[in-house]
């Protein structure tokens, strides 16, 4: 069994900072494809960056230059580093990890964490 477990989120004025964490558990494969996802109220969930098992990382364009997605593989945690957030940034963030090296659609990220709310204010 796979467990995700976010760390706490929290609020910042818009322009800050935030950093979360995701620790990965059970029996995972190290190399598998991790993610952070988010979604807001009234909106539905979104990619925002994704890091595949040989390091690649893509991300939505509406985070692009300013977070920063990354694995440490030894101790398997996923690290989201959110530099000039901004209102828009609001959102439950979740993480997230396939089962395949590289990352797939959405919809088939089979582990998801319980999620960690991000709030900015203007």
């Amino acid at each position: 069994q796979v467990q995700l477990v976010e760390s706490e989120g929290g609020s910042v004025q818009a322009g800050g900072s935030l950093r979360l964490f995701c620790a990965a558990s059970g029996y995972i494969n190290r190399a598998n494809c991790m993610a952070w996802f988010r979604q807001a109220p009234g909106k539905e969930r979104e990619g925002v960056a994704f890091i595949a098992g040989h390091g690649g990382t893509t991300y939505a364009n509406f985070v692009k230059g300013r977070f920063t997605i990354s694995k440490d593989t030894a101790e398997m945690i996923l690290t989201l580093q959110m530099n000039r957030l901004e209102v828009e940034d609001t959102a439950m963030y979740y993480c997230a990890m396939a089962d395949t090296w590289n990352c797939p659609g959405p919809t088939d990220f089979g582990y998801w964490g319980q999620g960690t709310q991000v709030t900015v204010s203007s």
